[in-house]
């Protein structure tokens, strides 16, 4: 839980988009991995196996009739520089913040991708084995993903023109 509760957290909240199903989903998570500790085989990382069970957890919670529409991100994660000015910082959080939301205004299968990639660091085959599905699918989704991305931010940045 110490090495990889953030990461199960994120992982749930990206998902699920919110903080309070984060917490229930990530409880679950560990409490899954315990009781099934025997059931990893090694065949994975224990951060791909942890994740897999997240992404299952995230989706049966998904599934359950009271769910929907959510909060988008609170907190997010900056790179620190050794002292940067306020502007600076600002204009990072901003463009962070804009980057992420449209993250998060995805549809699911492309989100899972980027987060994935980006913020967990997995490979395309760690990817793929999570997601159950091709390595040209995960590649094909990134892709497509990334390029609604930019359609996304653009559309923002000609709005605030």
């Amino acid at each position: 839980m110490v090495t990889f509760g953030e990461d199960v957290w994120n992982f749930a909240y990206f998902l699920t988009k919110r903080s309070d199903a984060a917490d229930d989903i990530s409880q679950e998570v560990f409490l899954s991995a315990y009781n099934r500790l025997y059931s990893f085989r090694g065949e994975c990382s224990v951060k791909s196996w942890l994740l897999t069970i997240t992404r299952n957890k995230s989706l049966n919670y998904m599934k359950s009739a009271f769910i929907r529409k959510v909060t988008l991100i609170d907190t997010l994660f900056f790179h620190k520089d050794t002292s940067p000015s306020a502007e600076k910082v600002m204009f990072d959080r901003i463009e962070s913040q804009e980057l992420w939301m449209a993250v998060m205004k995805l549809p699911r299968k492309f989100r899972e991708v980027i987060i994935l990639d980006y913020h967990y660091g997995l490979t395309i085959k760690e990817i793929a084995e999570l997601l159950q599905i091709t390595e040209g699918t995960v590649k094909s989704r990134s892709f497509r993903a990334k390029k609604k991305v930019v359609v996304l931010l653009e559309n923002n940045s000609s709005l605030e023109v």
